[in-house]
């Protein structure tokens, strides 16, 4: 069960560094927006993390959220994304 509480300490930890490191890859002449939020928790009872993201860019649109939880009846979680792309050729 530890094993498992690091493993997701350690996602909520790097998962802002992976969306920063897309958003600089992906960096492009024009519009381009984006949004994310976090939030961690590991404590006696268990542990969680969730993130939310938005973002604009001349490519397209897209959305994605999630969560993780583990404690002590198991692990559970969910993901929800949606995005369009659209070629300005």
């Amino acid at each position: 069960m530890r094993a498992i509480k690091r493993v997701v300490a350690l996602a909520a930890l790097t998962t802002p560094l992976v969306i920063g490191c897309a958003g600089l890859a992906s960096a492009q002449e024009g519009l381009d927006a984006a949004w994310g939020k976090g939030a961690f928790v590991a404590n006696q009872n268990g542990a969680g993390v969730a993130a939310a993201g938005s973002s604009v860019s001349p490519d397209g649109v897209s959305h994605a959220d999630f969560w993780i939880r583990a404690d002590n009846n198991g692990v559970s979680g969910s993901f929800t994304g949606a995005g369009a792309t659209w070629n300005n050729g």
